[in-house]
C-alpha cells in the first residue's frame, strides 16, 4: 500500500468486491469506493472500512421495470448482459420492479466481455417477446445491436445504463435508428433541466475541453461523488486521521450535495441518491442523446423494499431473481 492512509477505487464490479474483501485484513486504511457498482460490495456482507458514496448497478434500474409495464406495455422480455457481477445487479435491478408490475422473462442470455459474434444469441431470442433488456458496454453493446438490427429484429430495447451511454450513442452504423425510444435507467440524468446539472456539465466541458464526452460518464460522475465525500469528511477532521475512528464517523453520518442531489449512507455505508430514467432521443444535428424522464428519489440499495425480506433473496446472479420470487 505503499504507507497510504485512503484508498479511493476501483472501478469495476468484481474488483469492487475484491477490495472489499481485502479491505478487511487492512484496519488501518480507509476505502472509498471509485464507481464499482456491483451490489455485494456494500449489500450482504459489508466491511466496516469500507464507504460508497455512489450507487450499484441495481439501484440505477430504480424506476424502468415499472415504467416499461405500465407505460410501454411490454410484459414479456428477454434479457442480454455480460456474465459478471456488474450485469448481474443490472439485470436483478430491472427484474425487481419488472415483476412486481406483472412482467415476465422469457429467457435469459449471458456472454462473455468482448464477445463479438452475437448471431447464435440473436437467432434464439424468442419471438413472442414484447422488447429486450440488454445490459452491455460499449463495442459489445454496439456490435449487439448492430447485428440484431442486421438480422431483421425488430424488438425495442430496454437499456441497461453502460448500453445507451455515450459512447454507444455516438457510434456510427444502422443501430442507431433502432435504439431510438429507448428508456434505460442510470445515475445521471442525461439532459435535465436542473441549474445544479448544467452548471457542473458546463464546468466538465470547460475542464477537458475536445476530450469531452457530450456528457459527464457515470464514471466521472461516480468518482467525483466519492472523492468529494473523502474530501469534506478530511476537512471534517481538519486533516488528521489518528486511528481513524472519528473520519470513519464523518464519513457515515456525512450528507453531501452533488451534481444530482443530496447522497448520504445507511447502515452498511452505502449510498442512498436519486436515480434518473430516460429515453434516447435525436436533436436537431442528428445526434441521439439522452432525456431524463423521471427521477426516482431516494433510492437506497433494498429499492425501498423491507429490508429482511429483500436480503432473504437469492443474491444476483446468472439464475438469480427469478419473477416466481420476487411477486
Amino acid at each position: 500500500m505503499d504507507g497510504a492512509d485512503l484508498l479511493l477505487g476501483p472501478l469495476s464490479g468484481s474488483e469492487g468486491i475484491a477490495v472489499r474483501d481485502y479491505s478487511r485484513d487492512v484496519d488501518g486504511v480507509t476505502f472509498i469506493n471509485g464507481a464499482s457498482a456491483a451490489q455485494e460490495t456494500t449489500l450482504r456482507d459489508p466491511s466496516d472500512n469500507f464507504f460508497r458514496f455512489s450507487t450499484d448497478g441495481a439501484q440505477w434500474m430504480a424506476g424502468l421495470g415499472t415504467y416499461v409495464v405500465d407505460e410501454r406495455d411490454w410484459k414479456r422480455v428477454a434479457t442480454v448482459a455480460e456474465d459478471y457481477s456488474f450485469p448481474y445487479a443490472q439485470v436483478a435491478g430491472f427484474l425487481y420492479e419488472f415483476c412486481q408490475a406483472g412482467g415476465e422473462v422469457a429467457e435469459r442470455f449471458w456472454t462473455p466481455i468482448g464477445t463479438s459474434d452475437y448471431s447464435s444469441v440473436v437467432f434464439s431470442i424468442p419471438d413472442d417477446v414484447d422488447a429486450i433488456f440488454v445490459a452491455l458496454t460499449g463495442s459489445d453493446a454496439v456490435d449487439f445491436l448492430q447485428q440484431y438490427r442486421d438480422a431483421g429484429g425488430d424488438k425495442p430495447i430496454i437499456g441497461g445504463t453502460n448500453t445507451v451511454d455515450g459512447t454507444v450513442l455516438s457510434a456510427e452504423g444502422g443501430q442507431r435508428d433502432h435504439i431510438v425510444g429507448t428508456p434505460s435507467g442510470a445515475p445521471v440524468p442525461g439532459e435535465w433541466d436542473n441549474e445544479q446539472w448544467k452548471n457542473w456539465v458546463d464546468r466538465y466541458h470547460e475542464m477537458f475541453g475536445d476530450d469531452a464526452l457530450s456528457e459527464p460518464s457515470i464514471f466521472a460522475h461516480a468518482y467525483y461523488t466519492n472523492t468529494l465525500a473523502m474530501l469534506t469528511a478530511l476537512e471534517d477532521v481538519g486533516g488528521e486521521l489518528g486511528d481513524h475512528s472519528e473520519y470513519r464517523e464523518v464519513l457515515a453520518n456525512l450528507e453531501i450535495e452533488t451534481p444530482t442531489g443530496a447522497v448520504s449512507l445507511d447502515e452498511n455505508r452505502a449510498a442512498i441518491a436519486d436515480m434518473f430514467l430516460r429515453e434516447v432521443r435525436v436533436d436537431d444535428d442528428g445526434n441521439l442523446y439522452n432525456a431524463n424522464v423521471g427521477v426516482a428519489e431516494g433510492v437506497n440499495q433494498t429499492l425501498g423494499m423491507d429490508r429482511d425480506e429483500f436480503l432473504a433473496l437469492e443474491a444476483p446472479s446468472r439464475d438469480h431473481p427469478r419473477c416466481a420470487e420476487i411477486r
